[in-house]
């Protein structure tokens, strides 16, 4: 398989300044006396975006002096389609022995992601959440406390079509990719999410990985699967996540804030990893995606909704009966 390869331009550490580059950083430009000043580089369009698009709220202060916490936060420059998850990506290992990454796919989804949410916040920890574009559409609301509350947000295609499927043309397969990208936009109210996305089923087609990379999207597969997807309680997506981080010592866990077994898990797990002395990494991208207009047309016609109001529900329906 081809794979599209990445750069990580730096990692801040959450209690320093420090900063480091996998590539060799680029000798200083030389001025000869007399000779005019060179012009500063032309914007790109993602950061022009960037520049447009106001800051991510910060995740709350924490209050829990136990909590797991964010042990360091690394930002990803997404030039060229980097992959990240040594399950099929092993260009890029970035984490440090017991550091890992949690990751979220398929939500939202009532009650399941707010729980979620509510667990990260209690712990003062963070995830990279991997929404599906239809989801998104029916639950813009959880989307965007998810993004409130400081996490990053990924896509996950429209509708969670596996992308190897033959049955599907190149052109349908980069519309699954396109329209979910619009999707999570749209239900963040028109701001756009991190140039972060996750096959479905981990199901990786070269001429897709190769697409990805021309659109600048890095790639996240993980590095070991919790199956809570498989799970019939708690218990068994904690054993099985431990099992398989113990053995590896370091990695991008793979979850769903979809599932109610996750969920319930979740406050249990983070209270392991912290007792096992594990840490967890916050992944930021250093610019948002950059949608395609047609896709972002089609997700506003296909809605069917007014775009003036952003207004919460709680602020347009309230219940008097009571």
């Amino acid at each position: 398989m081809r794979i599209a390869t990445g750069l990580i331009v730096a990692v801040s550490l959450c209690a320093s300044g420090t900063a480091w580059s996998q590539t060799p950083p680029s000798k200083p430009a030389t001025t000869t006396q007399g000779a005019a000043p060179q012009a500063p580089p032309a914007a790109t369009p993602a950061t022009a975006a960037a520049a447009a698009q106001p800051p991510q709220p910060a995740r709350a202060q924490c209050t829990n002096p136990n909590a797991l916490g964010v042990a360091r936060t690394v930002e990803i420059d997404t030039t060229g389609g980097p992959g990240f998850g040594f399950e099929h990506f092993k260009e890029l290992d970035f984490l440090r022995d017991h550091e890992v990454v949690l990751t979220f796919d398929d939500g939202p989804w009532p009650e399941n992601t707010p729980s979620v949410l509510k667990t990260l916040a209690e712990e003062c920890t963070t995830g990279i959440f991997f929404s599906i574009g239809k989801h998104a559409t029916y639950y813009p609301e959880i989307l965007k406390q998810v993004y409130a509350a400081g996490h990053t947000i990924g896509s996950h295609t429209w509708s969670h079509a596996t992308l190897t499927n033959k049955k599907l043309t190149e052109d349908q397969r980069k519309e699954e990719i396109e329209k979910g990208i619009s999707a999570v936009k749209w239900a963040l109210g028109g701001v756009s999410e991190a140039p972060f996305f996750r096959f479905p089923a981990l199901q990786h087609p070269p001429e897709m990985v190769t697409y990805l990379g021309t659109r600048n999207i890095a790639m996240f597969s993980c590095d070991l699967d919790s199956f809570d997807f498989k799970a019939r309680n708690a218990k068994q997506v904690i054993d099985v996540t431990m099992k398989k981080l113990n053995k590896l010592g370091k990695g991008i866990i793979l979850m769903h804030d979809f599932h109610k077994h996750t969920a319930e898990a979740l406050p249990e797990l983070l209270h392991t990893l912290k007792a096992g002395g594990y840490k967890v990494v916050a992944m930021k991208a250093k610019a948002p995606v950059q949608s395609l207009p047609e896709f972002d047309e089609q997700i506003i016609k296909d809605a069917k909704l007014p775009t003036v109001s952003q207004r919460p529900v709680s602020s347009v329906v309230t219940d008097v009966t009571q």
